[in-house]
Order: C-alpha cells, then sequence, then structure tokens
C-alpha cells in the first residue's frame, strides 16, 4: 500500500470518524501539524531502512516530537517540564526515539521559515547534548527550582494557571452550577444514556480512591479532543466539585488506549501487559521523573482508558513566539535533548531495556549521529511530499466521511 491516502486512511478507518474528520482537518494546517497525526507513516518507512544505525533497546515514548514535552503537575502538586505523551510507548531502538524527534526538528523549524543549514545545526546540537547526558550516566528532571531559562520562566507562568483561571477558560455558570463549555472545537456534548453512565464510573472511582480526591463529587462530562495523533480515540473530560469547600474544582481526563502504532514494525520482544492501558501508564512513569496526578486504569465499554489530572493543552512551549531569538531556542531544545537522554536513563534495566553502563558506552560512540541527522534531514523532506499528497486529497475531498 504505497499511496500515502491510502495508507493514512486505512490506518484511520476504526477510530471515531467524525472525530477523525478533525483530525484530517488540523492535519492540513501545515507539514508539522501533519507530522504529529502520522507517527505510522514514520515507523512504517524507518522499518524498512536496512542500513539505519543500530542501537541498544530502551523504553520510548514512541511519538517525540517538539510539542509533545510540556508541563503539568505531579501528586506532589509540583510542575514539572517533561516528555508527556506515551500513547504509543514500547521497547525499542533508542535511536528511533531520536530519529523521529530530530525530524520533528527539521519539519517544525522549516514551517517556522527557518532555513535547512539552521534546522541542521540546532539538529545537531540537539543529538550532540542527548549523547552528552548518556555518556555522563546520569538522569536529570525540571522543576521550577531546576530549570532555567525560558522552561524556568514557562514553568512559573504555567503554575500560575490556577484552578480559577483554568475554571473560567473551561466552564461557564448555568443556574448558578458550573458545566463545561461545550465549544465544539474541543469539547463536545455527550451522549445522555453515556454521559451518565461515565459519571456514575468516575464517581465510583473516586469513592474508591485513597487519593486526595475522594472528597469531591463529578458535576460535568464531555467529549475532549486534544492533540493531534489521538483525535479519533474515545476521549472524556470531568469536572469535580469539592464537597466540603464548594469554591475548589478538579479536572480529569479519561481517555483510551489502544495499540501502539509501532508495534507491527519494532522487532523487539515485548512485555505481556495486562492492557494497553497498562502499558501506558507503566512506561510513563518509569520514564518521566514524577507523572501527572492521579495516574490510573479503567475498563469501560470494552475499552482500556488511562485517567490522569486534565493537563491543559496551553501547557506547551509556543514555538511560533520564539523564531526571533535563537539563543532561547537553543537552550529549549538542550533541554529536551536532556530530558529524552534522562528518560531512556531513568527506564533503564527494565524488562529488557538497555542497562546505564550500555547507554553510557553507547553515548560514547560518535559513529551514529551523522546518520541519524542524515536521516532526519532526508525524511523532513519526505514529510513535505507527503503532506502536499495529503492535501491534494483532502482537498479533493478523498477524506470525506460518507
Amino acid at each position: 500500500m504505497d499511496d500515502i491516502r491510502d495508507r493514512i486512511k486505512s490506518f484511520n478507518k476504526n477510530l471515531l470518524p467524525e472525530m477523525v474528520a478533525l483530525k484530517y482537518q488540523m492535519m492540513a494546517q501545515n507539514p508539522f501539524r501533519f507530522f504529529r497525526g502520522t507517527c505510522h507513516l514514520f515507523y512504517e518507512d524507518l522499518a524498512l531502512v536496512t542500513d539505519f544505525p543500530e542501537s541498544p533497546p530502551t523504553w520510548l515514548c514512541g511519538d517525540l516530537h517538539l510539542e509533545n514535552f510540556g508541563s503539568f503537575k505531579g501528586n506532589n502538586r509540583m510542575e514539572y517540564f517533561d516528555l508527556n505523551d506515551f500513547d504509543e510507548a514500547v521497547l525499542g531502538p533508542c535511536l528511533w526515539e531520536i530519529a523521529r524527534v530530530v525530524t520533528s526538528i527539521f519539519v517544525a523549524l522549516e514551517s517556522l521559515n527557518f532555513k535547512k543549514k539552521e534546522a541542521s545545526e540546532f539538529s545537531s546540537l540537539f543529538i550532540d547534548r542527548y549523547a552528552e547526558t548518556l555518556k555522563i550516566g546520569k538522569a536529570y528532571y525540571l522543576d521550577p527550582r531546576t530549570a532555567t531559562g525560558v522552561v524556568r520562566a514557562f514553568l512559573r507562568s504555567a503554575s500560575r494557571m490556577n484552578e480559577e483561571s483554568l475554571l473560567s477558560k473551561m466552564t461557564v455558570i448555568k443556574n448558578k452550577r458550573y458545566s463545561i463549555v461545550i465549544n465544539k472545537q474541543t469539547h463536545f456534548k455527550i451522549e445522555k444514556k453515556l454521559k451518565k453512565e461515565l459519571i456514575h464510573l468516575i464517581k465510583r472511582w473516586v469513592d474508591k480512591t485513597d487519593a486526595w480526591p475522594r472528597n469531591y463529587k463529578v458535576i460535568d462530562a464531555a467529549f475532549r479532543v486534544a492533540g493531534t495523533g489521538s483525535i479519533g480515540l474515545n476521549r472524556y473530560m470531568f469536572l469535580l466539585q469539592n464537597k466540603s469547600k464548594v469554591e475548589k474544582f478538579l479536572f480529569l481526563e479519561l481517555k483510551s488506549a489502544i495499540p501502539s502504532s509501532l508495534i507491527p514494525y519494532v522487532r523487539i520482544s515485548q512485555p505481556s501487559w495486562t492492557s494497553e492501558a497498562e502499558r501506558v501508564i507503566k512506561v510513563k512513569s518509569r520514564m518521566q521523573n514524577v507523572s501527572p496526578a492521579l495516574l490510573d486504569t479503567f475498563h469501560f465499554d470494552s475499552q482500556d482508558f488511562v485517567i490522569q489530572e486534565l493537563q491543559p493543552s496551553s501547557n506547551k512551549i509556543n514555538f511560533e513566539t520564539i523564531p526571533g531569538n535563537k539563543k532561547d531556542l537553543t537552550n529549549i531544545l538542550l533541554d529536551m535533548a536532556v530530558l529524552t537522554a534522562s528518560a531512556q536513563l531513568r527506564s533503564g534495566g527494565i524488562q529488557g531495556s538497555s542497562i546505564i553502563d550500555e547507554l553510557t558506552i553507547f553515548g560514547n560512540r560518535t559513529d551514529w549521529r551523522k546518520e541519524v541527522l542524515e536521516y532526519a534531514a532526508n525524511y523532513s523532506k519526505k514529510v513535505g511530499q507527503d503532506f502536499k499528497q495529503f492535501i491534494k486529497a483532502y482537498n479533493g475531498n478523498f477524506f470525506r466521511h460518507k
């Protein structure tokens, strides 16, 4: 199946049709958004490359790109900046992760009108800092105390996004009751019967949990759309209110977990998970220094789900505001490189992943760096070509839901 149109359509055929239409609309915005929505194409193509450098197996986020780094609150209520999307997580060659994130640098910077030479320089800096961090063999993390520069300012800004600002952004007061704003862009209505079942499901979880939301009640629910690649999955958000302190609110997110799109292509044996949701939260907890609050799994309506405290999509760095300041961009990419290596080091030696000694040896090698850089640069050109094919088909109504 060589036609980009058919490959995309086949991959998305089992997702929610109305939401897939929105996904295609998002992907049509620019090549970077297209890249974010087609993780499956990237790994399907990479698996066919016979001369790609071999590398030690590590735990992978799977879909690592510039906008899959962001801030979130841990159970300790502190803000962290880290890798934050593990839907595609698998055990795989560590350089697969690097190839995808470096390709995203090329694609993103081209969308921001950087010259190819500049994108190559930034990508090379990322690769070298990633390797240097592996060489040291120590995992680092970023919170408001340890971050510097743009990331530090970003984390401080994110920490000021308090409950009140979230409420004003995501809710409306009707008949003296808070409810989620249905804007038909990020929040959609849920059919009445399903909504009742979902609220009951979360209520039972709240009643049973030993965590701090036990004193909260569920007062509303909505269908949620966020990101690009995951659009089309069942994803819900819930508004909870404290029973005793009625001015206190909490947002939860429930997101379906399906098999990673890397599974058909990765040749490394995977652990036997009890569910896809378990895979997501186990790898997430291994690779992140501190995971988002209230991370748990659910099985509902024959589907696996991951639940966690809702993380606002705005808690991601907006790269469109940075191009004029190369120093800031450099520092951000270097931080992201450190976090990528740290996640692999932190999860080392678990269920088949390489131990730190092996990763340190690999980080000391230089033979793979130029090859990964060249692969990412060349593949970014293919992304541009694939995007043009997609746009032609999209404008020709090839992807229209019938």
